[in-house]
């Protein structure tokens, strides 16, 4: 959610959540540098947050569906904050110390990264999982020449409740947001915006995240609303595909059409994604996520359809 990425905004809680996720006790949040990156590749689409404490790049990203793709755009979120960097370009002290030839005979050192997602999606996930770029590799290799590894975390109710219980924020985001699907459910698109302003109301009152609520209460319900119909769209693009996984196995008696059929609706709109946030079209991604026609456009512009 971009509610997540507008907490992890505040170098107080970027600290808190790294020193929960790292076991350290750092206590300097200007020893935080927050970076975000506003051409190619958004941070701030899809809830992405980034941050640099002890030589270390940690990114941070909440989802609320499934994505096995997560190393891949790790992968692109860390090496374009690299580039910059290493180049100097946008960012404060530290960073820019990191700017040198990379064709020298000095060997320059780079931040060790980290690669976390928060997924609090109601499809059911395990504990914790690591997903691995080799994964996507289109050849399977004992022996992977380039590897990535995202650490995906789980923090619905009843899940990673150490973590939640550590991090005091990271909870009260929680409890927030299954506030909303608490009042949302069984409602229409139409009561959702009414829902979601309740869920705050109620936030307000039971001081969650209380100060942050009131003062971001209008970016908040936007960014609420605009990621449930993202959400809906993507739940959307899986029942089609499941239908015609299932009217596919039907016609041909065998269990393959299902299986392509659940595949496919697995795939590409994650790929549409990746596509979109590679090429920093941002307001295309969530212009997609709200018009179908538009979606449709863009899959049979990228050769997905």
């Amino acid at each position: 959610s971009d509610v997540f990425s507008m907490l992890m905004e505040d170098k107080k809680r970027a600290l808190q959540l790294y020193n929960v996720m790292n076991g350290s006790s750092y206590d300097n949040p200007d020893d935080v540098e927050i970076k975000t990156l506003d051409g190619g590749i958004s941070l701030t689409v899809r809830n992405d947050a980034a941050f640099v404490v002890d030589a270390r790049l940690s990114i941070y990203e909440h989802q609320s569906t499934v994505c096995p793709n997560m190393p891949v755009r790790s992968l692109i979120y860390f090496t374009t904050i690299l580039s910059d960097m290493l180049s100097g370009r946008g960012g404060e002290g530290r960073e820019r110390k990191i700017g040198r030839n990379l064709y020298g005979r000095k060997l320059v050192k780079i931040p060790v990264p980290q690669f976390v997602v928060f997924y609090n999606g109601e499809e059911k996930q395990p504990e914790v999982q690591e997903l691995k770029l080799s994964d996507a590799y289109e050849k399977a290799t004992d022996d992977p020449r380039l590897e990535l590894k995202c650490m995906v975390y789980n923090i619905n109710n009843g899940r990673n409740e150490e973590i939640r219980h550590s991090c005091r924020w990271l909870d009260e985001y929680m409890i927030f947001v299954n506030k909303v699907r608490e009042l949302h459910y069984g409602r229409t698109d139409e009561d959702l915006l009414v829902d979601i302003q309740m869920a705050i109301d109620y936030c307000i009152e039971h001081n969650i995240l209380r100060d942050f609520l009131i003062k971001r209460r209008n970016e908040v319900t936007k960014s609420m609303k605009l990621d449930y119909t993202f959400d809906r769209q993507l739940e959307l693009e899986r029942e089609d595909a499941r239908e015609e996984g299932f009217e596919e196995g039907l016609e041909e008696g065998r269990e393959q059409g299902r299986e392509e059929g659940r595949r496919e609706e697995r795939d590409i709109v994650n790929q549409l994604i990746t596509l979109l946030l590679s090429d920093g079209r941002t307001e295309d991604l969530k212009k997609s996520a709200s018009d179908r026609e538009y979606q449709i456009q863009l899959l049979k512009e990228y050769g997905l359809m």
